[in-house]
């Protein structure tokens, strides 16, 4: 298994960063929020998971152990994959979706996409007993959804992805419209949605 991968950020795209190491390019799929921290010729250090299929190996990767653990955790429940994991890493940080789960939240559990009202109280059920009590002991930053400041995340990932500041600015006022018409911002939709804005006008 490959635990973490360290080096230079080669390359940056909406769901992925290729990191180089020992002269081999690693391809990472990584979220919105991941990605918004890194920049192209940075050092950078990735927990990642290695996911093996009979026609694929994938390698996910995550900000800290604590999320990379979590990723492995959901994906303990029946009907949930590593798109799936990686889409509720998205939407709200490992202390929030333990919140979530120890409250009984169904609202933030369907937030994500691909996760209806049954799946969610299906999921609350299977999650119970497996990711443990919230961390946190309090704070407006400890386990808040990740959604929160969309525009200062949307803003940082453009510039990783090699955008000039006058670009990302004018992306992200783009999409702003479609981020104020839902009730949580989904980074990685508005991210999309930013660079369709810049291909066009390039």
């Amino acid at each position: 298994m490959i635990a973490f991968v360290s080096g230079p950020v080669a390359a940056l795209a909406p769901d992925a960063a290729v990191v180089e190491v020992g002269g081999i390019g690693m391809a990472i799929q990584c979220t919105p929020n991941t990605l918004s921290t890194l920049r192209i010729g940075q050092q950078t250090k990735l927990a990642t998971s290695l996911v093996v299929r009979e026609d694929s190996l994938t390698l996910y990767g995550f900000a800290d152990d604590d999320e990379r653990q979590t990723f492995e955790l959901l994906q303990t429940a029946s009907g949930v994959g590593p798109r799936l994991a990686q889409a509720m890493l998205a939407v709200h940080s490992p202390d929030a979706l333990r919140r979530a789960v120890a409250t009984g939240d169904e609202k933030a559990l369907t937030a994500v996409p691909g996760i209806g009202k049954k799946g969610a109280q299906k999921l609350l059920l299977e999650y119970k007993d497996r990711l443990g009590e919230p961390i946190g002991t309090g704070g407006p930053a400890i386990g808040t959804p990740v959604t929160s400041g969309w525009s200062d995340q949307l803003h940082a990932a453009l510039i990783g992805l090699g955008y000039a500041t006058r670009e990302a600015d004018e992306a992200v006022a783009a999409v702003t419209p479609q981020a104020e018409a839902s009730e949580k911002p989904q980074v990685g939709q508005l991210l999309k949605a930013a660079l369709q804005t810049l291909n066009r006008t390039r």
